[in-house]
């Protein structure tokens, strides 16, 4: 095996290991929390988790424009100094903005609860964009390692104490509000510490730092609204929820949305080491990767579909207060199919070719449609069914959008492998909705083994290429 297949392999290998774990946390706090809280404080908890999504959009690409700069460079070879002065300018310009989101909840926000969420917003966005400062620098320079150290180690910390004060008996989602932005800072101090020479080192601020620090705005705002526009395609229509219904009915679809994206955590861990891999790599081989991730991928991902009513039937079992919406299962379940590929193949390829610009016009058209789509199914027709079923009507499309600009870029034909993907994801959606029982899966299973069938060339080419690859 050569080397830098080794290398890739034991990338991949450490962070799905390191991952299992936090993926056992999400799917055990997804569990606990909505069982222990109630609904109006888990509701409440989850317009914080909603409102954090989105502070990202406070450090106005500056933070994107570093990580696109110096996406595949060594650590070592950084200018530290430079980095120093930026993460120290950047902190201060976070801290402002926060003061200022806080001021505005405190003097205008009638709603107590809300206002609280979004103090502690703009808290936990300091200690968030600071920290994303830095694990962006590893993650650029591949050092995979600490970056996946660094990007769970809060995730334990609040795992822990959110047991323990469960147990004691604090059951209020400040409580929880306050455990997870103190996880955020001890991840951020341990980070902090082992990257000493980016956050302890000398300052120098000249012209050439502040020119470095427009350029790389300059470079990562394509991306950064990109990142934004993305978020808000599901988040128009979420917004829409929180406002035409009750902050309990906010509450109980995103805890379906959660359920529904907890695949994501093992995707997100393989998707983190593509970028820098894909930028060391000579563009001509960069479509025969593709097709082997591609290929792979599909294959797992809507296999992972047919355990959707049993995960649907135990999950009614232990939150019966949520049952009427876990019902939506059945149409947002495929979100994790179309965010999955998003994430670890069109993104990183188009960050790598980079097509900014063109991840900014598919995430825009996306987001127009989504506003037209929210506004006709929650303000006008008051249909909640349909509002969530826009959700994976929206995703599929920005995903088939963004394949479709891709391949033809790598010259790729993929219009087949398109078209049975949909079909597949139909029959799964009516027969999940229609069907409220188990013949739902059967049904769903004996269409996937067709599919599989109808790849079976694609997939042993894939596996003799992959072979192919090992040898060298």
């Amino acid at each position: 095996m050569n080397t830098k297949l080794r290398n890739i392999l034991e990338n991949i290998t450490y962070t799905f290991t390191a991952n299992i774990l936090t993926m056992l946390i999400s799917i055990i706090m997804t569990l606990i929390l909505p069982k222990f809280l109630g609904v109006t404080d888990y509701s409440y908890y989850q317009l914080y988790i909603f409102f954090i999504s989105y502070v990202g959009f406070f450090h106005f690409g500056w933070i994107d424009g570093i990580y696109l700069k110096i996406g595949g460079m060594e650590y070592n070879d950084l200018e530290k100094s430079n980095y120093v002065t930026q993460f120290w300018m950047l902190n201060l310009l976070e801290i402002i903005i926060a003061a200022i989101i806080s001021i505005f909840a405190l003097f205008t926000i009638k709603n107590i609860d809300k206002s609280f969420v979004l103090i502690s917003t703009s808290v936990c966005g300091v200690i968030t964009i600071l920290r994303t400062y830095l694990l962006f620098i590893l993650q650029s320079t591949n050092r995979i390692k600490e970056y996946a150290k660094y990007t769970r180690v809060d995730r334990f910390i609040y795992f822990a104490l959110v047991i323990v004060f469960l147990f004691l008996g604090f059951k209020n989602y400040k409580i929880i509000l306050y455990i997870d932005i103190f996880s955020k800072l001890v991840a951020l101090v341990l980070c902090a510490n082992k990257m000493k020479d980016i956050v302890f080192g000398k300052l120098n601020i000249s012209k050439n730092t502040l020119l470095e620090i427009f350029e790389n705005i300059s470079i990562g705002i394509k991306l950064m609204l990109a990142n934004i526009a993305s978020t808000l395609i599901i988040g128009v229509v979420r917004f829409g929820i929180q406002k035409n219904w009750d902050i309990e009915t906010f509450g109980k679809i995103s805890l379906t949305l959660n359920i529904s994206n907890l695949l994501m955590t093992f995707i997100n861990a393989v998707a983190v080491i593509m970028f820098p891999l894909l930028r060391r790599e000579e563009e001509s081989n960069l479509p025969k990767i593709y097709v082997i991730l591609r290929n792979t991928l599909m294959i797992f991902l809507y296999m992972m579909l047919i355990f959707y009513y049993p995960i649907k039937l135990i999950l009614s079992t232990w939150l019966p207060q949520y049952a009427d919406s876990l019902r939506y299962m059945a149409l947002l379940f495929p979100i994790c199919i179309y965010e999955s590929k998003m994430s670890m193949l069109i993104n990183t390829y188009l960050k790598s070719f980079r097509k900014e610009k063109s991840m900014l016009i598919i995430n825009t058209i996306s987001l127009i449609l989504s506003l037209i789509l929210t506004i006709s199914s929650v303000f006008i027709l008051n249909n909640l069914t349909l509002a969530i079923l826009s959700i994976v009507f929206l995703l599929g499309f920005r995903c088939v959008i963004g394949e479709l600009v891709l391949t033809k870029i790598m010259n790729i034909l993929i219009y087949k492998d398109i078209i049975l993907e949909t079909v597949l994801t139909a029959i799964f959606i009516i027969s999940s909705w229609f069907i409220n029982n188990m013949f739902c899966s059967i049904i769903y299973t004996c269409f996937y083994l067709i599919y599989v069938f109808i790849k079976r060339k694609d997939i042993k080419r894939t596996i003799l290429l992959f072979k192919k690859i090992l040898r060298k």
